[in-house]
């Protein structure tokens, strides 16, 4: 049997996410199939005309569909999931970190992770739409020093009562917030594929969620990875790198060679993406699930 994980995304369709009762059966069936884990997005706004500053595209725009995209909450629906499982680990992919308060962010992942019994990751990035930014009154620049001083700070909540934190962005003395996470830690997995993300991973990530690049450049960031986690007196075995195939080409998703060369550049995760539509669709989200754990999950 393949010791590479299976991780799923919930559907974006607005019909789907907003029926509890297709969440409730969604849910149930992930959980059937033997899936380890469920990975929610996050966007608190999507903005019309947004400057081109999307990654991920030539022309840096997200498109039409992007606006009407139904994103819930990523803590809220993991906390739903939760629930109503037993063994889905939960995580993000990614929460965008500087658009929230340190202190409450610490606060509502610890109370997930306690609410599920230890079972959250959480995935944090720095997002791009600088409008998204200034709709909810964060600042745009400086965003990778400001997580990674989120990062420390958060640890700081979860470890220590009193706490304390002195940064350039973040302070604060000798608070306590209760209660901390179950195993007063949750991992942290960092996405995105700069360079700065990549030492970032090295010096104080649990993993890295790579993004529409290929196996080879997923093979050389890993190696940047070690060489900074050594670096820092970190042991890189204990940095996981969580692949979505499909993210860089959908028609190849499913091509057990493809996923292959991102299991040998060091993931020991991939993230599958089911497509339904509609409620009555739950029969073919079982195949879509089974036929992968079978013909690609397996064969690796």
């Amino acid at each position: 049997m393949s010791a590479v994980k299976l991780g799923v995304m919930p559907p974006l369709v607005p019909a789907l996410v907003t029926s509890r009762d297709f969440m409730c059966a969604w849910v149930a069936l992930v959980e059937d199939c033997g899936v380890e884990s469920v990975w929610a997005v996050e966007h608190a706004l999507a903005v019309e005309d947004h400057a081109p500053n999307y990654p991920y595209t030539e022309d840096g725009r997200m498109g039409d569909a992007f606006t009407g995209l139904p994103i819930l909450d990523p803590l809220e629906l993991l906390t739903f999931v939760a629930a109503r499982s037993d063994t889905l680990r939960l995580s993000t992919c990614v929460m965008i970190a500087p658009l929230h308060s340190a202190a409450i962010l610490a606060k509502r992942i610890a109370s997930v992770d306690i609410l599920s019994g230890g079972r959250l990751q959480i995935g944090l990035g720095i997002g791009w739409q600088r409008e998204e930014y200034e709709a909810v009154g964060a600042p745009f620049t400086n965003r990778g020093p400001r997580l990674e001083e989120m990062i420390l700070a958060m640890r700081e909540l979860w470890t220590h009562s009193p706490a304390s934190f002195h940064g350039r962005y973040i302070n604060f003395d000798r608070v306590h917030s209760h209660p901390q996470p179950a195993g007063h830690d949750v991992p942290i997995l960092l996405g995105g594929n700069s360079d700065a993300v990549l030492d970032r991973v090295g010096r104080i990530g649990n993993g890295w969620l790579p993004f529409t690049i290929g196996p080879d450049e997923v093979a050389s960031a890993a190696a940047r990875i070690r060489t900074v986690a050594v670096g820092a007196g970190r042991d890189p075995e204990g940095i996981e790198i969580t692949a979505w195939p499909g993210s860089l080409d959908p028609a190849a998703e499913r091509d057990v060679d493809f996923v292959r060369r991102y299991v040998a550049a060091g993931a020991t995760r991939v993230l599958l993406w089911p497509q339904v539509a509609t409620p009555d669709e739950l029969p073919l989200l079982r195949h879509q699930i089974e036929s992968y754990q079978d013909q690609v999950i397996g064969k690796l």
